[in-house]
């Protein structure tokens, strides 16, 4: 049955690699866009595209190497997210992967995607029918839990579900560290990757760069200007809003910000920030972001750099692309679920 699942994911990853350039994945973003007014067909298409890197038999095969395929299958009840287009599509392919069945809790936010994209795996793979349940109602008959929300959502979660084996996950946001380019094992900053890190989908994922450390004396400028690619969003009421409201508060009340004209750049030691806003904070020695970084990393999803320097940080423009292996919140959900009995 293993090697069936890895052939019906790696079927659809050339459907998914091509975006949403099928009637059938149209329809379900059309509807999606619909229903959450933050999604557009430009941030679907991207996260049907990023899914597809994880489809081929090759990753698949390596992916599942370390783990076992469970020959009792348990129900899993996921509770997605829905600030992202597809958010829940990882968990959902590590629930398949280890031999288990999923019974996904969707998001009002976003309650199609993740149907359309089970209808192409039953069409490679009928049986599949079988160990794939969708609702939107309370959930019952499950074994364990995977749930993803926000620190206020997370402590319900943890209330109903802590008799369960269970992964919470709540808040969570990322970094971006700029280290001069004098420093070893360091290269030029690409404005332009870190700006795709901050604002695709609007900034509103966990893996989005809401904050970023910078030496002093800092030039903004090539971020202001690689900014502008994104002037697109100023179309979009909802983003608009809350750029023009924040742009507002702050010159009401003589914040001083840096307005890209895209987004509103704050000095703010803050890990979190609000959509259209990018906090930084300067400083002087990296040993120094490196120790923030540990106190906070039950804080924080992923760290971008252009150093090396930075442990465990992945290359600037990698953050809304994660490999296969990059669990959400550092926990292994294919190691829990193997662990279930």
């Amino acid at each position: 049955m293993k090697n069936k699942i890895i052939s019906a994911f790696s079927e659809i990853g050339d459907k998914l690699s091509k975006g949403i350039n099928n009637q059938e994945l149209l329809l379900a973003a059309k509807k999606s866009v619909d229903d959450n007014p933050w999604f557009d067909i430009d941030s679907i298409d991207s996260a049907l595209k990023s899914i597809s890197n994880w489809l081929s038999t090759k990753t698949l095969i390596e992916f599942t190497n370390n783990y076992l395929f469970a020959q009792k299958p348990k129900t899993i009840a996921v509770i997605c997210a829905g600030n992202i287009p597809a958010v829940g599509f990882h968990d959902m392919l590590c629930v398949l992967l280890s031999g288990h069945k999923l019974l996904c809790k969707l998001s009002s936010q976003d309650k199609h995607l993740l149907v359309q994209i089970s209808e192409f795996l039953f069409q490679q793979e009928p049986s599949l029918r079988d160990r794939i349940e969708f609702t939107e109602d309370k959930i019952k008959n499950f074994d364990a839990v995977i749930a993803t929300g926000s620190n206020n959502t997370t402590r319900y979660f943890d209330y109903y579900f802590g008799s369960y084996p269970n992964i919470i996950r709540h808040s969570r946001s990322s970094i971006g560290v700029i280290v001069e380019e004098n420093k070893p094992n360091t290269i030029p900053p690409n404005y332009s990757l870190l700006v795709a890190d901050i604002l695709t989908y609007k900034g509103l994922g966990c893996r989005n760069v809401s904050k970023i450390y910078v030496p002093e004396k800092f030039d903004f400028t090539p971020l202001i200007e690689a900014s502008k690619a994104y002037e697109s969003y100023l179309n979009h009421n909802k983003y608009r809003n809350n750029y023009d409201y924040y742009k507002t508060i702050y010159i009401m009340n003589n914040i001083k910000f840096i307005d890209s004209g895209i987004i509103s750049i704050i000095e703010n030691k803050s890990l979190f920030s609000t959509v259209s806003v990018l906090n930084y904070e300067y400083y002087k020695e990296i040993e120094d972001v490196i120790k923030e970084i540990e106190m906070e990393k039950e804080n924080i999803q992923c760290v971008v750099s252009n150093s090396k320097l930075i442990p465990n940080a992945i290359e600037i423009g990698e953050a809304q692309n994660p490999k296969i292996y990059e669990f959400a919140d550092n926990v292994d959900t294919m190691k829990f679920l193997n662990s279930l009995k």
